[in-house]
């Protein structure tokens, strides 16, 4: 492997770092986007419950708050739940924008690293072309060089789509699961919203 990157030159050190920044943000995002980490199944169900029996303490909200992303945003809805239908809304809809910010964390980073590494490959296929016209004389071709130049060219244009087609991939995926998981807490929350004003049974 070693070899392979001595091959590729110095171009392929970014793109190295590039794919260590993706492997690091990809294991970040997996673990910070599972379900049970945002939007607990049954979380809804049960701040409700407590809300009717009227055993919902501000310790126990410091706890829901505490517990997941979709506790932030039910959490914020019951300190106002005294408040007009509108105030309990605005309160929720600006601690869901945190919680929305918070989701797509990283998620800038790794697109431009999906859009940015075919480019660094393709600098270093530049670098190895300029290698190998570099190598011609009148006198004859330095063999070497020439090789060397070819390496350059190829070995870095190969990792920059290895590169961005995993880290693309990625990308779009966490996007979507964002998508999803900021719409099921929105609906949730509508819910609690129906619930607390007495519009809806759960």
């Amino acid at each position: 492997m070693f070899s392979i990157i001595q091959a590729a030159g110095w171009p392929v050190w970014p793109l190295i770092l590039a794919s260590i920044a993706a492997v690091t943000i990809i294991i970040e995002r997996s673990l910070s986007l599972r379900q049970s980490v945002v939007a607990p199944t049954g979380l809804l169900q049960k701040v409700v419950q407590e809300y009717r029996a009227g055993t919902l303490t501000q310790e126990t909200l410091v706890k829901v708050q505490h517990a997941s992303h979709l506790g932030r945003i039910l959490a914020a809805g019951l300190r106002n739940v005294n408040s007009p239908r509108e105030v309990m809304k605005e309160s929720i809809e600006e601690t869901g924008s945190a919680v929305a910010h918070d989701l797509n964390r990283f998620m800038t980073t790794l697109g431009t690293i999906a859009s940015l590494a075919p480019l660094m490959g393709l600098l270093g296929t530049v670098v190895g072309m300029i290698e190998i016209f570099g190598s011609q004389s009148p006198t004859g071709n330095n063999p070497a060089v020439l090789a060397h130049g070819i390496s350059v060219a190829l070995y870095n244009t190969a990792f920059g789509i290895v590169i961005a087609v995993p880290a693309m991939g990625f990308y779009r995926h966490f996007r979507a699961r964002v998508d999803s998981l900021l719409i099921d807490m929105e609906q949730q929350a509508i819910k609690l919203v129906e619930v607390v004003h007495g519009d809806r049974k759960l």
